[in-house]
């Protein structure tokens, strides 16, 4: 890229912007092309997050990618775009380098419906979206779970394997190979990318067929075997997946690297796991993730030319360690990392921001919350981590002899660390009765009793027909909700079951540690009877069999002493005799064993991390657990075939799709395997929410932008990608069109090569006519196309909407598709009836649109 030319105007509204480098200069891709990427070119994508919840923080992100056969000056370049870009875009911006069937997660996730690499360079003039869809026939390679991708690979049946999905692409009919080991989310998803391609490059106008059994759908074997040719000896076995599992990722390690003279030091600074305070601000690091990313952290008073050769000390240093040259590369300046970074770190205390204010989520403020605005607003509830104020009902049972017994209410909260428990809250929310299972695991429980805890569970569970949200709770980190719904008489004793369930206390000396300044948080735990478990910033009650001490600290506060006497009356039942620190009377140490030295300091305000929110895609790969992050996430990001994990920091939500196959127990052992290989050293206490679909909680919708709790509950709401993997109920409509494609002149003599290019000839010259005036996108019809050649220009030219607004089928004009109506609208009666123009109606989620016309009178 040349210095002297002008950088181009960035929408600061709009989120996403690509940019293709061609003959050496940027010019921008039209949106409707987004996601499609020509292998010998390089482009530029930045993102600028409008989502007030984003999950990377606040920072936009700028990446160059590299097509694998693109020129070194086309690189050249785009790193050059990138870097002027990087520094006139004036906030935080995080950069990246991604190199093609290898892109970052965070790329990946700003295009939902999947990534199309084509074949070659995209010539001047020619339309990006057009280029190589219609000369030919062609067959894509789909392949991936949650972020999907298809690239054109050799029209053969050489090309082909037992476990992936195909696309046959004849231009006006588009028939979808599904290979008999894929998964139905790969199905799912790849019919999806199948819709988009047929949505975004023919208009809505070309047949789909699905192949889901090659001997239930002959016909479309017959139609694929006449331009491939007759399959000869087996398929090939299914590919092995590529991805890192976490163990891997967890392999840590941070590098100071800097200059000295011509050479590249890199000095190994620490492990697993990091703290933020390495990180000095007039050096520059490498943090190595396993091999599988590299980080490059720029201190914001390190050196202007050490900043600017971020990329190529990356690329250094994947070099040196024999690392692949196509390894991902995040640069992260200094005030303005990544949540991923951030991450890598036990802690991270987010700096004033250089740039501008940072906004996201933010932290709650140190004032009191209204809880009584938690069923208003589920992002406070998510927070706050409670689901309301904790007055809901409440059921008990203790897990003894493999069995649960229930509790009496008057011994609510008293919990024996030897033991395991399960706590049913019942609550109100929208209207429904929502139901909440807290799994509660002393620290002295033996296996069986916690094998029996969950097995309780699950029986618990299948009586609630499968709706409960389940919480596995570790003694020590109990959630605010836990808490709260105890109202301050949560004691958890030591010692054996025989001490559960008394008023009082047996007759041996007790010290218990009372922490909370209200009913909602206290929590009381008993701990061992000696003057080194005290702390001067808390409460504790010394119990005897003659006495009941109140003790307080030189740092409590007035709502502790007052939250301590509560306690003591509602649990122990006994007059208290207030000790403070400095004047404990003679018997008060000897109960005790005599005086010893204890954390006399006072405690200093808790500060949270600043920990951003992140949604990652469950798999299983050889045993060990797959994760692949959705950025930016929101509710259309949740599938039913999926296993979710939300990684809040403070809790793990395992979310399961009505469709998901795992067990509850198998999602939890997921979590826990999540916190044991997390690259910060995370605590295995921290609790873990199981959530299923159509029963989330606020505490878990809370994290979502524009949460729509009706979602699942609308049956227009799926996209209808079951039935259509089995719709081949349309063989007929197929069939015509491949006739338009004078199929019959193809020679039918069982030849295995593939069908000359001219054959298509006619059709493509018809499919090219078609594209221009067609819609933006489809509407999420159940249909496999639409109608075509018979549109009269009246339709073209736009319907009276009176012709069209609730109007049954069999009354609409000719030529009109009664589930497209409102495409047939002029552009100014559609902007004026849905408020937007086509493009922004087709550009939303299928669901919403299908809302939208059942209101307006088109559905």
């Amino acid at each position: 890229m040349n210095e002297g030319d002008s950088l181009p105007a960035i929408h600061s509204q709009r989120e996403l912007h690509v940019w293709i480098i061609e003959n050496l200069k940027t010019v921008p891709v039209p949106e409707r092309a987004y996601g499609n990427f020509f292998e010998e070119h390089c482009y530029v994508v930045l993102h600028i997050p409008q989502n007030p919840k984003a999950t990377q923080g606040t920072s936009s992100d700028l990446h160059y990618w590299i097509g694998k056969k693109a020129g070194a000056e086309a690189q050249g370049a785009a790193g050059a775009f990138v870097q002027r870009l990087g520094e006139t875009l004036g906030g935080p911006t995080v950069q990246h380098r991604e190199a093609q069937g290898h892109e970052s997660d965070c790329f990946r996730s700003y295009f939902r419906a999947g990534i199309l690499y084509r074949k070659g360079g995209l010539a001047s003039g020619l339309k990006h979206v057009e280029t190589n869809t219609y000369n030919i026939p062609r067959l894509l390679h789909i392949k991936g779970t949650k972020h999907v991708s298809a690239a054109e690979v050799a029209l053969s049946w050489s090309s082909f394997n037992r476990g992936d999905v195909f696309l046959l692409d004849l231009g006006k009919v588009m028939i979808q190979w599904n290979g008999p080991q894929t998964s139905i989310s790969e199905k799912s998803r790849g019919l999806a990318l199948t819709y988009s391609i047929r949505d975004r490059e023919r208009g809505g106008r070309a047949q789909i067929g699905v192949v889901d059994d090659e001997a239930k759908a002959t016909d479309l074997m017959q139609i694929m075997e006449t331009v491939l040719g007759r399959r000869v000896g087996s398929l090939q076995a299914a590919l092995p997946t590529e991805s890192i599992n976490q163990l891997q990722k967890a392999n840590i390690r941070l590098y100071h690297v800097y200059r000295n003279g011509e050479d590249l030091v890199v000095q190994e600074v620490a492990t697993r796991p990091l703290t933020q305070d390495l990180l000095q601000e007039e050096d520059c690091y490498i943090l190595d993730e396993g091999g599988f990313k590299i980080y490059v952290w720029q201190g914001h008073m390190s050196k202007p030319q050490e900043k600017e050769a971020a990329f190529s000390r990356a690329e250094d240093f994947i070099r040196a360690k024999g690392y692949p040259p196509y390894t991902n590369v995040e640069v992260e300046d200094d005030g303005a990392e990544s949540v991923a970074f951030k991450q890598l770190f036990q802690t991270w205390f987010q700096k004033p921001s250089r740039h501008r204010k940072l906004g996201g989520l933010g932290k709650l403020t140190r004032a009191k919350p209204d809880v009584g605005k938690l069923h208003s607003q589920p992002e406070l509830a998510a927070q706050l981590r409670m689901v309301d104020d904790g007055s809901g009902k409440v059921e008990v049972w203790c897990i003894q002899d493999s069995c649960r017994q229930p509790v009496e209410p008057k011994h609510y909260g008293q919990l024996c660390a030897n033991n395991c428990y399960l706590v049913l809250y019942t609550y109100q929310w929208l209207g429904r009765v929502q139901s909440l299972l807290y799994l509660w695991q002393g620290h002295q429980a033996s296996p069986d009793e916690i094998r029996a805890l969950h097995r309780n569970a699950e029986e618990l569970d299948l009586t609630q027909g499968g709706a409960l949200v389940q919480e596995h709770v570790t003694m020590g980190s109990e959630p605010p909700h836990f808490r709260a719904i105890f109202q301050g008489r949560l004691v958890v004793f030591q010692g054996s079951p025989g001490h559960h369930g008394m008023g009082q206390p047996a007759s041996t000396t007790r010290l218990f540690h009372v922490q909370g300044t209200d009913r909602r948080n206290a929590r009381t735990t008993e701990v061992p009877a000696r003057a080194s478990s005290l702390i001067s910033s808390d409460v504790f009650v010394l119990v005897t069999a003659d006495s009941c001490c109140l003790w307080f600290g030189k740092g409590c506060n007035g709502d502790q002493r007052e939250t301590a006497r509560e306690v003591v009356t509602a649990v122990f039942q006994r007059n208290e005799e207030t000790v403070l620190e400095g004047q404990e009377p003679p018997h008060f140490w000897v109960a005790l064993g005599g005086r010893a030295p204890y954390p006399s300091s006072r405690r200093l305000p808790e500060e949270g991390s600043s920990f951003q929110p992140r949604l990652f895609e469950c798999s299983s790969q050889a045993g060990c657990l797959v994760l692949t992050e959705v950025a930016f996430f929101s509710q259309e990001d949740l599938d039913k075939h999926d296993t979710m994990l939300l990684d809040t920091w403070q809790e793990i939500f395992l979310w399961l799709g009505e469709a998901a196959q795992r067990r509850k127990e198998e999602a939890v052992a997921w979590g826990r395997e999540y916190l044991k290989t997390h690259p910060a050293g995370r605590s295995p206490a921290t609790p873990i929410v199981v959530v299923t679909q159509g029963h989330e909680p606020p505490t878990f919708t809370g994290w979502f932008f524009a949460w729509d709790p009706y979602k699942w509950t609308n049956s227009q709401g799926d996209e209808g990608v079951e039935s259509s993997l089995a719709a081949v109920s349309t063989i007929s409509e197929i069939a015509a069109e491949v006739n338009n494609f004078q199929l019959s002149r193809w020679p039918s003599d069982g030849r295995t090569g593939p069908l000359a290019p001219q054959a298509l000839e006619g059709s493509q010259n018809s499919a090219e006519k078609e594209l221009e005036p067609g819609p933006e996108a489809g509407d999420g019809s159940s249909t496999h196309g639409s109608t075509s050649g018979g549109t009269s220009p009246a339709i073209n030219g736009g319907l009276p909407r009176e012709w069209l607004m609730h109007q049954a089928a069999e009354d609409l004009p000719e030529g009109v598709d009664p589930a497209r109506k409102e495409f047939y609208l002029s552009d100014s009666d559609f902007q004026d009836i849905f408020g937007k123009s086509k493009e922004e109606f087709y550009s939303m989620a299928k669901w919403r649109q299908q809302r939208e016309k059942q209101q307006l009178g088109f559905f």
